[in-house]
């Protein structure tokens, strides 16, 4: 009886062994994530950016490499090339911490450090907690440790996304390394939709503190300026991602304005004390962020406009020096509290609602 359990058990062990091997066997040979290799006979299936920026980072050689959360999703490697010249990248974390972004930036210069590091700075971001980060960042993709790289060949998760990977090329799908994880070209983009999308919030009747945001913004910051302390030879250009108009409507009705303007204080008298770092701030850029046509919704602006941003940016329009810094934020305050924001919902736009909606009763009209 002890014979046939122990036979039992090596041929169970044995295909478990078999099936073992041919998952990872199969994961290291698709690589969905880019881990080991970009494909070179089918254009890659992109599905998760916090899984596959760690191979783009290893396996794509790059000049200029542009990181950002969302916002920064419909920039396109071409465009960087056009401005910059030489190779480049664009990997984005959507909703991405500093922590994240930490992570990202280790491996690439670990494997290929690049001469110049275009960093989209999205202000939400940079004044958030980092307690709320959670582990959908795969350590195991991005640590020194290769041993722990069983995690990523013996995964479920990796052998279904391989098989998608597959499945993907024989259809004739995949995407370039330009449109991989763009959205723009399925998006609507415009004032109506902007304005549509966007919920105003109720005006608050307390004011945040000033310094509502400083720890994190400062913490936030650290992250940054260990970048800059441990790359001195890289050109680092920190660019403010352009809001649009209604996000400063939203603030200034939650009432964390100048909490806000201190956090971009600080931010700005940082970044400006690293002789390796420049500070651009199309965030401030009235035009650009009063065009509600530029935009999807309260914060993400098109492609289009991207593109208008970074030659901008490699142009040096929007440069912030650090004598500058208190003026040009004074100037902002100034304009954010005296724009007309109720004028933004004008009766175009009321007449495009209404062929969507219901108008409301008369006695609404009139009473109103």
């Amino acid at each position: 009886m002890n014979k046939i359990y122990e036979r039992w058990a090596r041929r169970f062990l044995a295909v478990l062994l078999a099936a073992l091997a041919l998952c990872g066997g199969i994961v290291y040979a698709v690589d969905p994530c880019l881990y080991y290799r970009m494909p070179e006979d089918r254009l890659p299936a992109f599905f998760n950016e916090r899984y596959q920026a760690a191979g783009m980072a290893k396996n794509v050689p790059a000049d200029t490499v542009l990181l950002g959360t969302s916002m920064a999703a419909n920039y396109r490697a071409a465009w960087i090339e056009e401005f910059y010249g030489g190779a480049g990248l664009r990997i984005t974390i959507p909703d991405g911490y500093f922590s994240e972004f930490d992570q990202v930036v280790d491996l690439l210069f670990r494997e290929n450090p690049p001469e110049r590091v275009l960093f989209a700075l999205d202000l939400n971001a940079l004044i958030r907690d980092g307690s709320g980060v959670t582990d959908a960042m795969p350590e195991y993709l991005y640590n020194r440790n290769p041993l722990d790289d069983v995690k990523y060949l013996l995964n479920k998760d990796s052998l279904y996304y391989s098989l998608y990977a597959l499945m993907t090329a024989r259809q004739g799908g995949g995407q370039t390394l330009d449109e991989g994880f763009t959205w723009d070209k399925t998006s609507r983009w415009g004032r109506y939709e902007a304005l549509r999308t966007y919920d105003r919030p109720p005006v608050s009747e307390e004011q945040a503190p000033e310094n509502a945001y400083l720890a994190f913004t400062q913490r936030n910051l650290m992250v940054m300026e260990d970048w800059f302390q441990d790359h001195p030879e890289t050109k680092f250009e920190i660019f403010l991602s352009p809001y649009s108009i209604l996000s400063w409507d939203r603030c200034l009705r939650q009432g964390d304005l100048d909490a806000r303007i201190a956090a971009l204080r600080e931010a700005c008298h940082t970044l400006n004390r690293w002789p390796n770092v420049r500070l651009h701030a199309p965030l401030l850029a009235r035009d650009m962020v009063t065009e509600l046509n530029n935009y999807c919704d309260y914060i993400h602006h098109s492609g289009e406009a991207g593109k208008w941003v970074l030659g901008n940016v490699c142009a040096e329009k929007f440069l912030l020096r650090e004598e500058d810094v208190e003026t040009v934020l004074a100037d902002w305050r100034e304009f954010v509290l005296g724009y007309d924001y109720d004028a933004l919902w004008d009766q175009d736009f009321w007449d495009q609602w209404y062929e969507t909606h219901d108008r409301p009763p008369d006695w609404y009209e009139e009473e109103g």
